[in-house]
């Protein structure tokens, strides 16, 4: 089978697609046969060797996917050959992006009725932290105010859905030129840039969900109310602090229970995919390129595997 590997770490160059044996599921787990594969920023932190959690090389890149059953291990329920199914890979968030893919079956849900696969795989990673940080994190609950940063971004997007649909005022930050982007997506308002606006013109937020780090991730804690909390999935060091607020940072877990509850609200139209550029697995290099800044369309990158 054809799989997109490194042998080393470095910039997109060091990826090549090249044949390598068909893996066999062991006890817990699935082989899917891969329709489609998500590219996020993660891949790229695994392929420069900056991941706490992958293998060294060499390595098959990727995580996210969508595709069939092909096979089961042993005491694997209630999966069987042919079923359509979609989430990640391992916790090491590798081997995804190959025409076959072993999955742990804890990590993996049917998908969702109403996707394509090319929409199925942009979603696990992205929607199930969106899901984390609202609700397992921040235990937003209707009636609450919730700033987003970074929101029409795939997680952020997620967020904005998933907020707007809990029935909290989500206020999202984005650029002018994503304004009605997010909007669309159940934003009550947007904010171009909070950074220069006054405190004062900003009513004070229950959560604040960061996605973007840096000046911004440190100016939004002076927006939470007494008691508030500010959950990240951006760090490179210790998160701002303030005695009177909460702060919190996660690596998102995803799991079969977490991806039935995003695909039941996919299902029941409550919420929807956000796929930018669809590159074929040969492409893989250019997809880690926009990864790193190259010119690409808004959402999430996936790659179509052909078999």
């Amino acid at each position: 089978m054809k799989a997109a590997r490194i042998h080393k770490f470095g910039s997109p160059d060091v990826i090549v697609v090249e044949e390598v044996p068909c893996p066999a599921p062991a006890a817990g787990e699935i082989l899917v046969r891969v329709t489609a594969a998500g590219v996020g920023p993660w891949d790229a932190i695994i392929r420069e060797g900056q991941s706490k959690v992958s293998p060294p090389p060499p390595l098959t890149l990727g995580s996210d996917l969508a595709g069939v059953v092909e096979a089961v291990g042993p005491g694997v329920a209630p999966f069987k050959e042919g079923d359509s199914v979609y989430g990640v890979t391992n916790p090491q968030f590798c081997g995804a992006n190959a025409e076959y893919a072993i999955c742990s079956a804890k990590m993996i849900s049917p998908k969702p009725r109403r996707l394509s696969e090319i929409e199925a795989a942009s979603v696990p990673v992205v929607a199930v932290t969106a899901l984390q940080m609202l609700f397992d994190y921040a235990h937003a609950v209707a009636g609450q105010a919730v700033m987003i940063l970074g929101a029409a971004g795939n997680v952020g997007a997620y967020a904005v859905q998933l907020a707007a649909r809990a029935g909290l005022h989500v206020v999202g930050v984005a650029g002018a030129e994503n304004s009605e982007f997010v909007r669309s997506f159940g934003a009550h308002s947007v904010v171009n840039d909070p950074l220069g606006t006054s405190e004062d013109n900003l009513f004070p937020f229950d959560v604040v969900i960061d996605t973007v780090g840096g000046e911004m991730q440190e100016r939004s804690i002076a927006l939470l109310k007494p008691g508030g909390i500010l959950v990240s999935v951006v760090s490179t060091g210790s998160l701002p602090t303030r005695s009177d607020v909460r702060t919190v940072f996660f690596y998102v877990e995803v799991t079969s229970e977490r991806l039935a509850t995003i695909s039941e609200l996919f299902d029941h139209g409550k919420l929807l995919p956000h796929v930018g550029n669809v590159l074929r697995l040969q492409q893989v290099r250019a997809a880690h390129r926009m990864l790193a800044g190259a010119p690409h369309k808004p959402g999430k990158i996936v790659l179509e595997v052909a078999i």
